[in-house]
């Protein structure tokens, strides 16, 4: 949201209108939900491609002699371990060990990192990392207006990006990324995605970001590609079991109560934000496992949504924390806090409270889609 209450708009707002998309408010921006059916939207995504606005993400950037071990100090990954063009996914913590975010953080050069925040937390993510710096020699920069994101997903999407750059894509690992040109417009280029396929994400200047989507619309008539709505980017993150903060991941969850403690690097040198707090949250989960993220997948037609009560036996064992109809499994599908007792794949019994109806759904592991290698 602007300091004037008005929704944020994206260098792409123009091009998003003309093709007809359903736009919303989300974090303070005006996105693109859906262009058509979000359900051909996420199965062009499994199938073929899709084309994504991510402008609302946001980046910062820090930079200077110390700025790894300001990141290693405010965030609870080992970011100094991270080689240049080489990015990872970490989160940042309160003191208390709750999450503020969970984050990519891409290592541009020796002393240049850039942070990618969730759009509803860039602000807080920004606002804690400048705090924490205090005392280091480092610099942290807001750039959320510096760039345009978009990304193309997909298992065409290597071919169609190949026809536009000369980057040396078939040398770039999941989780890496470097400086290159696409359609001739300059831009970091990275491999990863939220979608659970293989795909790219492209940092450009705004002012860029209109004709790069064009030359990639272009370059992808022939592979089906199509423009896709923050809907099937919900519905495809779902299906690969990524978390959503806001649902799997908040303030009141550590990392350890999320299932993802191996994101904690304990053995990096020297105190980091959270470290006592998460130190007795990993303690506590050895002796008393905390509820466990499952998939539950429905035997019936009713869609599951978060914040319904998982039951087993008349008694409350858990909370939906996402849920949503699987254009891929065919079926309603689910994320879900649960018991520990009731989390093995199998487990019979389980159902979701929907509306005073028990309706019974069977508990797999996640993620509910993986992709063929």
């Amino acid at each position: 949201m602007s300091s004037t209450g008005e929704l944020r708009h994206t260098a792409l707002d123009a091009l998003h209108r003309s093709l007809g998309a359903t736009m919303t408010d989300f974090a303070g921006w005006d996105m693109p939900l859906r262009y058509g059916s979000e359900r051909d939207e996420h199965l062009a995504v499994r199938t073929r491609a899709g084309l994504f606005d991510l402008s609302h993400m946001g980046e910062i950037t820090v930079t200077g002699p110390q700025a790894a071990a300001l990141l290693d100090y405010a965030l609870v990954g080992n970011i100094g371990g991270v080689k240049p063009g080489r990015a990872r996914y970490t989160m940042i913590c309160r003191a208390d060990g709750g999450i503020l975010d969970d984050l990519i953080v891409y290592r541009l050069g020796e002393s240049e990192y850039m942070v990618v925040a969730n759009a509803s937390n860039a602000q807080v993510v920004l606002d804690a990392l400048t705090e924490r710096a205090a005392g280091f020699d480092a610099e942290v920069r807001d750039d959320r207006d510096a760039y345009a994101l978009i990304a193309v997903q997909g298992p065409e999407s290597p071919g169609i990006l190949k026809s536009l750059t000369d980057a040396d894509l078939d040398g770039l690992k999941y989780y890496a990324g470097l400086p290159g040109t696409v359609a001739g417009v300059p831009a970091l280029i990275a491999r990863t995605g939220y979608t659970g396929e293989d795909g790219f994400e492209l940092f450009v200047k705004p002012e860029h970001a209109v004709e790069l989507w064009q030359a990639l619309t272009k370059a992808g008539e022939d592979a089906g590609l199509v423009p896709c709505g923050l809907s099937c980017r919900d519905t495809l993150r779902l299906e690969a079991g990524m978390p959503l903060y806001g649902h799997e991941l908040t303030t009141s969850l550590t990392p350890f109560d999320a299932g993802l403690g191996r994101v904690v690097k304990f053995e990096k040198e020297g105190d980091f934000v959270g470290r006592q707090a998460l130190e007795e949250a990993a303690a506590r989960a050895e002796q008393n496992p905390p509820r466990v993220l499952v998939g539950l997948v429905a035997e019936g037609r009713r869609v599951p949504r978060a914040g319904y009560a998982v039951v087993s036996g008349g008694e409350v064992i858990g909370e939906v924390t996402s849920g949503a109809p699987s254009p891929t499994l065919g079926k309603p599908i689910a994320m879900a806090y649960v018991d520990a007792a009731h989390a093995a794949p199998g487990t019979s019994g389980v159902g979701v409270d929907i509306r005073g109806s028990h309706e019974p759904y069977e508990v797999v592991a996640l993620p509910f889609y993986k992709r063929q290698k």
